[in-house]
């Protein structure tokens, strides 16, 4: 009997999205490059036709509630019933320094709750999935964790600036999970996250930190920053995160996936879907065929482009819709983030078989 199944079972009770209305299409974007990128060049390299964008009421801790809201109708689940609530909502927000976690736990009326910010980009999703089945798992009197967040760090990209085009996809949304002690589906099995920080600031908002405030920009700045907004997500580091990208390759994803594996009592012959953040098509379908896995074995997100941490979500909600995901099927959660960090967890979708 593996470590897994010793414990008691924890499970994924069900998700929520919420997804903008308002979009950029890849046109949006090639326009917005300055000719620097075709329409066909943003379909065909980077992967989508279209992405969801911010509305006017679209803040990024409205859109946590909003995903939370739906996952609870979903579920059936009250708000009552939540015991602790993990925001995996990004920095980026409606006001620095409040507390998204708390907010959505006032906003849902989950009275009974109390809530704490994660913070590890797109690798938020995953990380919180750990945090929650352990603390399920070590405290007795804790049933039940809702996973929430809202992301547009889109806004920060400015299309222009040629060292962020594998950021260009980012996009907006909601997505929530509930995950519950005792539930008897969709079990969580092993979950496993490495860390480099050889890459920790080479990527960044150059912009609004104690290292360049606001007030002390120059002029012209300020005035292109209050014509456009603060577009100053960017690499600061351009060729030594390619080279340490280049050189790490899968290696960090396939060292979390079969530890995760190994923890489990599972290897890779028994992976039945994968759950993985938008990139590049080159890029998944080498992931898939490393794996051994079918194109009908995941769900590309052309049309929604990488909502961050909250693809996780979107996958399970197109996997379910399309038949992709089916009963009986391991599926593995795979994320990165800058940072750098990879992460993957595993969920033995359907039913639980094993004690």
């Amino acid at each position: 009997m593996t470590h897994a199944e010793q414990t008691p079972a924890v499970g994924l009770v069900g998700y929520g999205l919420y997804i903008p209305s308002t979009q950029h299409t890849a046109a949006d974007v090639a326009v917005g490059s300055g000719g620097r990128w075709t329409a066909d060049a943003v379909q065909q390299k980077l992967g989508f036709d279209r992405k969801p964008v911010a509305g006017p009421d679209d803040g990024t801790q409205e859109m946590g509630v909003r995903a939370a809201l739906d996952c609870l109708h979903r579920t059936g689940v009250r708000p009552e019933a939540i015991d602790v609530i993990l925001s995996v909502g990004e920095e980026y927000k409606e006001y620095p320094l409040t507390t998204t976690g708390i907010y959505i736990q006032e906003r849902i009326g989950a009275k009974n709750a109390w809530a704490i910010d994660l913070q590890q980009r797109c690798n938020t999703t995953v990380a919180a999935l750990r945090f929650a089945k352990d603390l399920l798992i070590a405290e007795p009197e804790l049933k039940t964790v809702l996973i929430a967040g809202g992301y547009r760090n889109g806004d920060l990209i400015d299309y222009r600036d040629p060292t962020t085009s594998f950021m260009y996809n980012l996009a907006a949304g909601g997505g929530a999970l509930l995950v519950q002690k005792g539930h008897d589906k969709n079990r969580i099995l092993g979950v496993e996250i490495v860390t480099d920080g050889s890459m920790a600031r080479d990527v960044g908002v150059r912009y609004g930190g104690t290292r360049h405030p606001i007030e002390s920009l120059p002029e012209d700045v300020l005035a292109r920053l209050r014509r456009e907004g603060n577009k100053s997500l960017t690499v600061f580091e351009p060729e030594h995160m390619k080279d340490s990208l280049n050189a790490i390759g899968f290696t960090k994803w396939f060292e979390c996936l079969d530890k995760a594996l190994k923890k489990s009592g599972r290897t890779r012959q028994d992976l039945g879907y994968l759950n993985v953040l938008h990139f590049k098509p080159s890029m998944h379908q080498a992931l898939l065929a490393e794996l051994g896995l079918r194109e009908d074995q995941s769900f590309y997100l052309r049309d929604y482009g990488h909502l961050g941490q909250l693809d996780q979500m979107v996958s399970i909600h197109e996997g379910l819709r399309t038949g992709r995901l089916k009963d009986g099927a391991l599926m593995a959660m795979l994320a990165a983030g800058i940072g750098y960090v990879w992460g993957a967890a595993l969920i033995e979708w359907g039913p639980i078989t094993s004690a």
